[in-house]
């Protein structure tokens, strides 16, 4: 236990140094592994884990749901998806903040990163409700809080990674995540509405639309809309597995682009540069996570925290607000993925020993994930809304976020509360 504290230390220092994650974790992992077992023991298993990830079938879910993303970013469907929200809401009070907060969702749904989702949808809704005299805190704090549906709506990288760590059913927990991601959705455009409720001047009305224009923005997303169930439900009847839908999801998107014209030769090839990129970054941290879990496993920190906590005589339900608690500290200090990568491995065994359902908990850690992603200092969405938008103050976005915070505290409470929701 004592080595795998200091373990962490060591990581925690390595990584503020400035050494990328992956590297830190794996340089710690085979270390520690290496202290208590030996340098070629070490290397060896270092190497398998490497060698068992890159040859994992289950992990080609990853980038498939990547490129299905990039081809969908790359047709520009971010607009129509907004179109279709404003067109349906822009004539309430608040009305624009709450089409981004349901284009966020949309996008969300074919996305599946959160970052890519904040600084998308920053571009995109940010001019026409600046245009409308929509104050900035507001605007950035719903772009920036939409964002974080990225990892909760299905399908989700986050989602996937927690899947293959814990050998969870993915395609279980991309249908877990749909209720929960409808409640927060509905929780952020209750939140738009109270803070227009005190201050109409947050969120003015836009014109009213004739119901005849509020039906062409919706003939514009249909097809995407239907690959997004078609990929879901297949998965959720059995028709195929998850690297199945993946793959139909990735060649529907890519016709998808091809139908709007928007696919040249030079934005396939981006598309294909831009996942071989950002799939290789995720694997190698994983590859990290997994060799420092590793040396944690050995170091027996899980099992002496499960037996710590079962002689508290603490119930499964006060651990799971303990570690909702930790995510939170968490979450000031690293971004998703990494907070993510550095717990499961731990935190899993517990709820495993005190036989708690892993989707149910598995839904639970990617909100209280999402919850770091807009909160302070770090605040990953933020970060991204703020360099996308550069003129607006960082501390006008922290502020616009606080009441999307309260609403998805509430809606955590809720998910918790009443597991049936996922």
């Amino acid at each position: 236990m004592e080595l795998a504290l200091i373990g962490f230390v060591i990581l925690f220092v390595v990584c503020f140094a400035g050494v990328p994650l992956g590297f830190s974790m794996l340089l710690v992992g085979i270390g520690g592994f290496a202290h208590l077992r030996g340098l070629g023991p070490a290397f060896s298993m270092a190497g398998q884990q490497i060698l068992d990830i890159s040859m994992s079938y289950g992990f080609t879910v990853l980038p498939l749901f990547i490129l299905m993303g990039e081809f969908v970013h790359r047709a520009n469907l971010s607009h129509e998806l907004y179109d279709a929200g404003r067109a349906w809401l822009g004539h309430r009070r608040g009305g624009l903040a709450m089409a981004t907060i349901a284009a966020c969702g949309g996008f969300a749904a074919v996305c599946g990163s959160s970052l890519a989702t904040a600084a998308t949808m920053t571009k995109v809704a940010m001019p026409p409700m600046r245009r409308y005299g929509y104050a900035d805190s507001l605007a950035a704090g719903s772009i920036a809080a939409g964002g974080t549906l990225g990892i909760l709506i299905p399908p989700s990288v986050p989602m996937v990674l927690y899947g293959i760590i814990t050998e969870t059913d993915i395609g279980k927990l991309f249908i877990a995540g749909i209720l929960p991601g409808v409640l927060l959705i509905v929780l952020f455009m209750a939140a738009i509405y109270l803070a227009t409720l005190v201050d109409s001047r947050f969120g003015p009305r836009a014109p009213r639309l004739p119901w005849r224009e509020r039906w062409r923005p919706i003939a514009q997303i249909w097809a995407v809309m239907m690959l997004f169930v078609l990929v879901l439900g297949g998965m959720y009847f059995g028709v195929f597995t998850p690297t199945e839908g993946a793959g139909i999801g990735a060649a529907g998107a890519f016709l998808f682009g091809l139908m709007r014209g928007a696919l040249g030769p030079r934005a396939v090839f981006a598309a294909l540069v831009e996942t071989g990129r950002t799939s290789g970054s995720i694997f190698f941290v994983t590859m990290g996570a997994l060799v420092f879990s590793n040396f944690i496993n050995l170091a027996g920190m899980p099992d002496e925290l499960v037996s710590w906590i079962k002689s508290l005589e603490v119930s499964p339900l006060g651990v799971v607000l303990a570690m909702c608690l930790i995510y939170v500290v968490l979450g000031c200090i690293f971004d998703s993925l990494a907070m993510l990568l550095l717990t499961v491995p731990i935190f899993f065994p517990i709820t495993k020993g005190l036989g708690l359902d892993p989707i149910w908990f598995g839904i639970i850690v990617i909100v209280v994930v999402e919850i770091g992603l807009i909160t302070p200092p770090i605040g990953m969405n933020v970060f991204v809304v703020k360099a996308v938008l550069g003129n607006v103050p960082m501390w006008t976005v922290f502020g616009g976020i606080l009441p999307f915070l309260l609403a998805m505290l509430l809606g955590l409470a809720a998910i918790i509360a009443f597991p049936a929701i996922s």
